[in-house]
């Protein structure tokens, strides 16, 4: 009998430590989290800017606007919310979040070549110029690792 009551009390058996999700991620996709989430609180400020007729440089992918209500801009601050929402769900450890990071990868590849290989075609002020852009590089070691841990990253239950 006493046995048992010392069973039940035995506080190793209660605590149960669950890995973090965040612990799969490597230091310099968390570095970059970071960077995206201050980026994206960057957003409304650019939206502001815009609607007083104010110039806010915003560039991502190679895609460059100093207009944030233009169509151009538009688009850049979708993609910054997008890559700041996606940010946020690896940080916090959302069951989604690696579902978010293929996408904006892909996003992210497919713009980054567009930039690379055909807006050299339809650039008037340079002409022709092939300019390669690091973050190609970045994106695709990012999804390796995203589809890496993807899969521990499921089991693992926040």
């Amino acid at each position: 009998m006493e046995l048992e009551n010392q069973d039940l009390l035995n506080e190793t058996e209660f605590k149960t430590e669950y890995p973090r999700r965040r612990a799969l991620l490597p230091l310099w996709i968390k570095i970059f989290t970071w960077f995206f989430m201050i980026f994206g609180i960057s957003v409304p400020f650019a939206i502001g800017f815009g609607a007083f007729g104010e110039a806010f440089d915003l560039s991502l992918y190679g895609i460059d606007t100093n207009q944030p209500l233009s169509l151009l801009g538009v688009f850049v601050l979708s993609l910054i919310s997008f890559k700041a929402i996606t940010a946020i769900s690896l940080w916090f450890e959302k069951d989604y979040a690696t579902d978010l990071a293929k996408i904006d990868s892909y996003i992210g590849f497919v713009l980054c070549l567009l930039m690379m290989v055909v807006y050299p075609f339809f650039d008037e002020h340079e002409g022709f110029s092939f300019h390669l852009r690091i973050e190609i590089f970045f994106i695709y070691f990012f999804f390796k690792k995203i589809d890496q841990i993807e899969y521990n990253w499921a089991k693992i239950k926040p």
